[in-house]
This record gives structure tokens, C-alpha cells and sequence, in this order.
């Protein structure tokens, strides 16, 4: 479901009634807790956290005119979905999620590589999501992208 706005502010108020709340609590948290080098942004058409040009002018190398992506936030027909690259690519820091993600809500982790679906949104760990987003520096990020890539 791609969001319904241009811009961060049109994505965060022309959300569907029942998400509003929970989403722009999500987002909060998680802007809270960004690493300085992180900044929001519109990414691939939906909300995103990512590394601007400014400081990774070489961009994503799937789309070079696109900041790098680092986590991004969706509302979706049955879930708001937070994606976070960095539980894909770091082993250790995704091992710290799955271990920890119990100890904040009674919900199952629903969870794809980099994907976590909350389909109950009023069980929604945000403690956890702003611990994890304060796990990894904008510096540690494109190393771990960079490593990866050149694999």
C-alpha cells in the first residue's frame, strides 16, 4: 500500500482513523531516538529513516537518486509495518531484537528479513522499537551496507 501524501507531514495526517494514533506515536519514537546522520524523509513513495546524500552522496545502489535507506514505516491493509535494515543485515542486532521482543509485548513477532508487522496496535512495543533505533549510528549503517554490498 503506497502512502497517501508527498510529503512526511501529508503521510502523517492522511492516515486511516484507527492508525493515526499508533502511527504517529511509532514515528515519534522513533525520530526520538534517531541517530544523529539519520534524518526523515520520504523513501520509495512511504516514510522513511535514511542516511540523506549529504552525508552518503553515492545514494542507494539499487536507486543512486535515493538517499540509503535505513528504516522506513508503513501503513498497510492489515498491519502497520516498521522495516529496519539494519536487523537484516546485522545478525547480532536482529539475535538482541528476537531475544528482547517478548519482553516488551504479549503480541507474537510477525516478522519478515527487515520487516515487523503489528497487527495489534494497541500492543505495539515502543520502548523496543526506540531502544533498537538508537542501536546502530548513521557511520555504523553504511559500513555494515557497505561490507554487504561489496560480497
Amino acid at each position: 500500500m503506497k502512502a497517501n501524501g508527498k510529503t512526511v507531514t501529508e503521510i502523517l495526517t492522511n492516515l486511516p482513523m484507527d492508525r493515526a494514533e499508533p502511527f504517529n506515536k511509532l514515528h515519534d519514537v522513533i525520530v526520538k531516538n534517531l541517530p544523529k546522520g539519520f534524518e526523515t524523509a520520504i523513501s520509495y513513495g512511504g516514510l522513511g529513516y535514511v542516511v540523506p546524500h549529504t552525508i552518503y552522496p553515492t545514494g542507494y545502489h539499487c536507486k543512486p537518486s535515493e538517499p540509503l535507506p535505513f528504516a522506513g514505516l508503513a501503513s498497510q491493509k492489515n498491519s502497520i509495518n516498521f522495516y529496519h535494515m539494519g536487523l537484516y543485515a546485522d545478525p547480532k542486532l536482529l539475535e538482541w531484537f528476537v531475544t528482547e521482543y517478548p519482553k516488551h509485548t504479549k503480541q507474537k513477532l510477525d516478522m519478515g528479513k527487515s520487516c515487523i508487522r503489528f497487527n495489534k496496535l494497541d500492543d505495539i512495543p515502543y520502548e523496543l522499537i526506540g531502544e533498537l533505533m538508537k542501536k546502530m549510528s548513521a557511520k555504523e549503517w553504511i559500513n555494515i551496507y557497505e561490507t554487504n554490498l561489496k560480497k
